[in-house]
C-alpha cells in the first residue's frame, strides 16, 4: 500500500481479533486450560495497526460499531486515498461469533429448502417461473358484520345494566383471476352493545385496538381501488419479508402505514386465496415440507387455553375454573389487576390452586395495571402458586426484567409486543432475557401473519414459547388462527432439531374466546370441543381448513356490502376576465352538500393523482379534484373558443377566481380545500383572502408556502421560473421532466417503487404552451406574499409536511407561529385553528408516498370543522350528472 504504487486506491477491512482464533475451534481447546492455549497455540500479538498506517502514512480508521463501520466506509470513499479501517475483537467474541454463524448456516439452508418445497407444491408454469408471478388479484370487496356475543370481552368497560353485546368488524373477499376465493377479517377496537334490552347501540372501544371502524374502512376503500390488477409472488407465504415487500413494491404503500387489523385481513385473506387455486390447506401453504409422524400426530390438533375474567369472590372464580378444568381445560389464563389491592388477586390465584390443583396450567395477565411497587406486593403472595407466567405484570416497560429478576417469576410479553414497531428483531432483541419465557402474539395487533411469524420465530429461538392470542374475532380469524397455531408448532420443533435441542411440549394457545361467540359470520360455526382420546380441549386443523375452504358468510350477520363509488369525469367551462377555462373534473361520493371536498393538484400533476384518496373518504364526502388550467385536460381558450396560449396572465389571483366561480357552480355551500404544493398556495390564498373566504370551510395545505419574504429571492425565483418555462417550450416535456425530477426536492419521491409511473403520467399533458405559461405566471416569484394574513386568518387550516421535507416542516412550524401571533388565533385562548400533521418515511410529495397516515389526518380534519351554516340544498340540477353519463358540460359565468 506504498503511496508510490500507480493504482486506484484501497480500503481494506481488518478484524483484529489479535491473532490465533481459529485454534479455539480445535477439540482439544475444549479441554485445554487458558493458559496452555495462550503460551503454544493463539500467538496473540500487540501490534498497533494504527500505529503501522501512521508509519507509512495510511489513513486509519477504528470502529467498534456497525454505524460506525458504515461511516468510516463512507469516508474512505469520500477520501480518495488508501484506508485502513480496523475492527476491535478478542479470540472470545470471533469463536462466538463463528459458532454463531454455523447455526445461521443451518437456519439459512433450512429457509431455502422451506421455499424449494413451498415452489414444488404450486403449479406453476415454466414460462412465469422467472417472473416471481402466481396469479392476479382481481377485486377486492368487503362487508361490515355485526355478531352478538355471549359477554363483554374482558378488555372493554361496559356498564352494568349492559344486556347485549356485539363485536363489529369486516369481512374480506378477495378475488383471484382464475375465480378463487380467499376471505379475511379485519377487526376494530369497538364492541356493540345495548343497555335494557333497548335496540340503540353504544360503542365500548377495546384496548387492544387503536383504530375505530371509520377508520379501517376508509384504508379498505383505498385498497380496493389500488389493489385490483395487481400481481401476486408465489413467495408471500414465506412471511419473510415477502408481504411487507409485496405492500411496498406493487401497492406502493409503506407496510407499517396500514392498520396492523387491516393488514392482517389482507394477509389472511391473500393466503387463504392461494390456498384455494393450488387446492392446499392455509397450513400446507406455510409449511409444505413433511415432518416426522410424532410432530405430524401432534400438529393436526392445537390445545387451547381457557379465558376466565376475575369477577366475583375468590370462592367463586375458583369454581368457574374448576368448570373450567372439569370440561377438559389444561391451561386457564386469568385477567388481575381489576380488584382494589394487588393482595386480592392474589386471594383469588391461591384458591384457584387450591381448587384445581398443580397439574393444570395456570396463566396470569396484568395488562400493565400495576405499579412496580403493586406487582412486587402481588408477586410475592403468589411465589409458590406455580404460575406459567405473568402478562405484562408492570406499566412501565424498563420495569419488566426488573420485576422478573426481584421476584423470580416468570413474564409474558403481550402489549410490549403490540407496540414493537418498524423494526421487530431490533427492539426485541433487549428482551432476550431468561426470565421472560413466553410471547403473546395477537396476529391482528401485530400486523399480520408474517410479523406473527417474525415474532414467533425470534421467541422460539430463544427457548421462549410462542402464544397465539385472538382479539374476539370470529370464528373466521379463530379458523386462521388454528392454522398459524399449528404451523408455530412444526416451526417450534424444527427449530429444535436444528439447534439439536429436545422437543419442547406443545403449547395451549390463547383462542379460548371462542366462547365468547353467541352466533357467527361464519354459516358453519366453528367446532372447538374435547378430544375423545386425550380428553382435553382442543381445536382440530382440518375442521379449521374446512371452515376457510367451504366458508359461507352467514347474511344475518352482515349490515351492509361494500359499494363502489363511480368516479365520474365532465367538464365545466368558467368564464373569467378575457378569457374562458375548460376545466376537466373528477368526481366521487355522497352528494353531501354540507361535505364538499375540493382538491387541487401541484405543478405537472393533474386531478387524476387525488383519485385513489378521493376513494377512501368519499363514503361520507363528495369529492371533487380539477385539473388546473394548463394541466391535464383542461383548456385556456379566448371568449371566442379559440386557444390562447400567450394570454392572459394566470397569476395566483386569476386561478383563484377561476375556482371561486367553479365552486360557485358545483355547489351553494361552502367547500373543504385540499392543496398540495402549486395547489397548496392556491388554497392557501384563497383561506386568505376575503373575497374568496365566503366559499371556504377550512384548507388543507400538504407541502406549501405562504410565498417567499425577501424581495431579491422573489425576483431571483421569478428569473428561474421564466428560465424553465422557456426551456419547456424549447426542449420539450420528457426533458424538462427528467430535469425537474432530478432536483434535491424529490429525492425521497425519487425512492419510491412508483416513481416511474408517476412520471410517465406527467408525459400525458397536451398544451405545453399553457403549461409553461402556468409554471411563469404561478411562481412563487410573482405571487404577493401571505405571511402578515397569517396573523389575521379565519380559516381552520391543517398543515401536512413530510418528515424528510426539512424545508416545507420548517414553512410549516414559521406558519403556524404567525398564525397564533393573531390577536384571535392565541394558543392561550382556547382557539386552536391551526394544526400540523407530519407524515413519516416520506418527503415532499406526502401523498403520493404515504397516503394512508394523510388519508386519516384529511378525515380527521373534517370531522373537526364546524357544520357550515348554508342550509343543505342540493346543487344546480342542471349540471348534476346522471348516474350512467360520463360526461357533460356546463358554463360557469
Amino acid at each position: 500500500m506504498g503511496p508510490r504504487m500507480q493504482r486506484k486506491p484501497m480500503t481494506i477491512l481488518v478484524v483484529n481479533n489479535h491473532g490465533g482464533a481459529i485454534f479455539s475451534f480445535l477439540p482439544m481447546a475444549k479441554r485445554t486450560t487458558r493458559r496452555v492455549l495462550d503460551q503454544y497455540f493463539y500467538t496473540s500479538h500487540d501490534v498497533s495497526i494504527g500505529k503501522l498506517c501512521l508509519a507509512h502514512g495510511i489513513k486509519h480508521l477504528e470502529v467498534q460499531t456497525k454505524i460506525e463501520l458504515r461511516d468510516a466506509l463512507f469516508t474512505s470513499q469520500q477520501a480518495n486515498r488508501d484506508c485502513v479501517i480496523e475492527v476491535e475483537s478478542c479470540i472470545d467474541s470471533n469463536a462466538i461469533f463463528h459458532r454463531l454463524s454455523g447455526m445461521l448456516r443451518k437456519f439459512a439452508c433450512q429457509a431455502a429448502d422451506d421455499a424449494l418445497n413451498m415452489l414444488s407444491k404450486f403449479s406453476i408454469p415454466d414460462f412465469i417461473f422467472h417472473a416471481s408471478f402466481l396469479c392476479k388479484i382481481h377485486s377486492m370487496e368487503y362487508s361490515l358484520y355485526r355478531i352478538r356475543l355471549c359477554a363483554p370481552p374482558t378488555s372493554a368497560y361496559v356498564n352494568s345494566k349492559t344486556t347485549s353485546f356485539y363485536r363489529d368488524g369486516f369481512i374480506l373477499i378477495l378475488s383471484l383471476e382464475g375465480g378463487y376465493v380467499g376471505f379475511g377479517e379485519v377487526s376494530s377496537r369497538e364492541v356493540s352493545y345495548s343497555m335494557n334490552d333497548k335496540l340503540s347501540l353504544r360503542i365500548a372501544p377495546l384496548e387492544i385496538h387503536e383504530e375505530d371502524l371509520l377508520d379501517v374502512e376508509e384504508q379498505l376503500r383505498f385498497l380496493h381501488h389500488v389493489i385490483k390488477g395487481t400481481k401476486i409472488s408465489f413467495y408471500l407465504p414465506l412471511l419473510k419479508g415477502s408481504f411487507s415487500s409485496w405492500i411496498w413494491n406493487c401497492l406502493g404503500i409503506p407496510p407499517y402505514s396500514i392498520f396492523p387489523s387491516v393488514r392482517c385481513g389482507l394477509e389472511m385473506a391473500i393466503l387463504n386465496a392461494i390456498a384455494a387455486q393450488e387446492g392446499l390447506s392455509l397450513l400446507n401453504i406455510l409449511h409444505p415440507q413433511k415432518v416426522d409422524e410424532e410432530i405430524s400426530e401432534r400438529s393436526k390438533r392445537v390445545q387451547i387455553c381457557a379465558l376466565l375474567d376475575s369477577n366475583g369472590s375468590p370462592l367463586e372464580v375458583a369454581y368457574l375454573a374448576k368448570t373450567l378444568v372439569e370440561e377438559g381445560f389444561t391451561a386457564i389464563k386469568l385477567k388481575v389487576a381489576r380488584r382494589a389491592h394487588p393482595i386480592e388477586d392474589a386471594a383469588v390465584i391461591q384458591e384457584i390452586r387450591k381448587m384445581v390443583g398443580h397439574k393444570i396450567e395456570l396463566r396470569v395477565d396484568a395488562n400493565r395495571n400495576w405499579t412496580y411497587e403493586q406487582a412486587i406486593q402481588f408477586g410475592s403472595q403468589v411465589k409458590n402458586c406455580g404460575l406459567k407466567y405473568i402478562e405484562e405484570p408492570v406499566e412501565e416497560e424498563d420495569d419488566i426484567i426488573k420485576f422478573c429478576e426481584e421476584t423470580g417469576l416468570p413474564v409474558a410479553l403481550d402489549e410490549t409486543i403490540d407496540k414493537i414497531g418498524e423494526t421487530p428483531l431490533q427492539n426485541l432483541s433487549k428482551f432476550s432475557h431468561s426470565g421472560i419465557v413466553a410471547v403473546i402474539i395477537k396476529p391482528s395487533v401485530v400486523g399480520g401473519f408474517e410479523n406473527a411469524a417474525l415474532i414467533a420465530q425470534w421467541a422460539q429461538q430463544q427457548g421462549k414459547m410462542a402464544v397465539v392470542s385472538a382479539a374476539f374475532e370470529s370464528g373466521l380469524s379463530l379458523s386462521a388462527y388454528i392454522q398459524l397455531s399449528s404451523y408455530f408448532e412444526l416451526q417450534s420443533a424444527k427449530i429444535c432439531k436444528l439447534m439439536n435441542k429436545q422437543l419442547v411440549p406443545s403449547v395451549a394457545h390463547g383462542l379460548g374466546t371462542y366462547r365468547w361467540l353467541k352466533e357467527d359470520v361464519t354459516f358453519e360455526p366453528l367446532s372447538i370441543n374435547r378430544n375423545q382420546y386425550s380428553g382435553f380441549i382442543e381445536a382440530s386443523v382440518v375442521d379449521s381448513d374446512q371452515i376457510l375452504k367451504k366458508c359461507q358468510i352467514n347474511q344475518d350477520t352482515i349490515i351492509r356490502d361494500f359499494s363502489v363509488e363511480q368516479v365520474y369525469s365532465y367538464q365545466l367551462t368558467v368564464d373569467s376576465d378575457g378569457f374562458s377555462c375548460l376545466l376537466n373534473v373528477h368526481e366521487t361520493g355522497a352528494s353531501i352538500e354540507d361535505d364538499v371536498v375540493v382538491f387541487l393538484h401541484g405543478f405537472l400533476g393533474t386531478g387524476g393523482d387525488w383519485i385513489a384518496i378521493m376513494k377512501a373518504i368519499s363514503g361520507s364526502a363528495r369529492c371533487i379534484s380539477i385539473d388546473l388550467p394548463g394541466h391535464g385536460g383542461s383548456r385556456i381558450q379566448n371568449r371566442y373558443g379559440k386557444e390562447d396560449v400567450l394570454e392572459p396572465n394566470l397569476s395566483i389571483e386569476a386561478v383563484a377566481g377561476v375556482l371561486y366561480k367553479l365552486i360557485h357552480c358545483i355547489t351553494p355551500g361552502k367547500v373543504t380545500l385540499v392543496g398540495y404544493s402549486m395547489g397548496a398556495r392556491i388554497a392557501l390564498f384563497m383561506a386568505l383572502t376575503s373575497s374568496f373566504t365566503d366559499k371556504i370551510k377550512g384548507a388543507v395545505i400538504i407541502s406549501g408556502s405562504p410565498g417567499l419574504k425577501n424581495d431579491v429571492a422573489r425576483k431571483i425565483r421569478m428569473v428561474k421560473d421564466d428560465s424553465r418555462s422557456h426551456s419547456l417550450i424549447n426542449h420539450g416535456l420528457q426533458i424538462f421532466i427528467d430535469t425537474w425530477y432530478s432536483g434535491e426536492l424529490w429525492k425521497s419521491l425519487r425512492g419510491h417503487p412508483q416513481f416511474n409511473q408517476i412520471v410517465t403520467s406527467r408525459l400525458q399533458h397536451k398544451d405545453v404552451r399553457s403549461l409553461a405559461r402556468i409554471l411563469s405566471d404561478l411562481s412563487i416569484g410573482r405571487q404577493r406574499p401571505l405571511w402578515e394574513h397569517l396573523k389575521h386568518c379565519s380559516t381552520p387550516l391543517l398543515l401536512i409536511v413530510g418528515e424528510k421535507d426539512l424545508k416545507f416542516k420548517r414553512i410549516a412550524q414559521e406558519m403556524r407561529d404567525e398564525i397564533c401571533r393573531g390577536t384571535n388565533n392565541r394558543v392561550d385562548s382556547g382557539k386552536e385553528i391551526c394544526k400540523i400533521v407530519e407524515v413519516p418515511n416520506c418527503g415532499h410529495a406526502a401523498h403520493l408516498e404515504n397516503p394512508l397516515p394523510v388519508i386519516r389526518a384529511l378525515r380527521r380534519f373534517f370531522t373537526g370543522l364546524e357544520s357550515s351554516s348554508t342550509p343543505n340544498r342540493r346543487a344546480d340540477p342542471s349540471w348534476v350528472m346522471n348516474v350512467s353519463t360520463h360526461s357533460t358540460k356546463k358554463t360557469c359565468m
